[in-house]
């Protein structure tokens, strides 16, 4: 047994629940009216975290490809490997647009008591956060399929 790919296959794990999660807190912040200037201070530093989890993730991901039991090859060469990761980016790319919202929307309720966020605004984000969130479901498929050996 190899204990390196067991931490890294742990923490790559624990990881990428916590982006789940995140992405849950963000879709449930965001129901509603957003005007509570600590609400949005909340969303704001709870995206925060997803950038760093995410970045987390890639540097843990990029560990089990060079340090795991299965070595690089594995990857290289598999297809749902890389549709895993078109996923994983597709989702990184839609969560842009919601983070500098979220900064805006930060910036303006701490100068502004009365901030409210437009309603065109928050329907825009929320539909950012619900394409994350399905295209995310696509990860977890992906890597049941590769962990059973599909597309090498």
């Amino acid at each position: 047994m190899d204990t390196t790919d067991l931490v890294l296959a742990i923490l790559h794990h624990l990881l990428v629940f916590s982006l789940a999660g995140i992405i849950g807190a963000e879709f449930v912040l965001i129901r509603g009216d957003l005007g509570a200037a600590a609400t949005l201070k909340r969303l704001a530093g709870i995206d925060r975290h997803y950038g760093v989890i995410a970045a987390l993730i890639i540097v843990v991901g990029i560990g089990r490809v060079f340090y795991g039991l299965k070595g690089w090859e594995f990857y290289v060469y598999n297809w749902v490997f890389w549709a895993k990761i078109a996923a994983f980016g597709a989702v990184g790319l839609l969560s842009i647009i919601p983070t500098v919202r979220f900064i805006s929307w930060n910036r303006q309720a701490s100068g502004n008591a009365s901030f409210q966020v437009s309603a065109t605004e928050l329907a825009s984000v929320k539909t950012y956060i619900r394409a994350e969130a399905f295209i995310f479901l696509l990860i977890p498929v992906f890597a049941a399929a590769m962990a059973r050996g599909y597309g090498y």
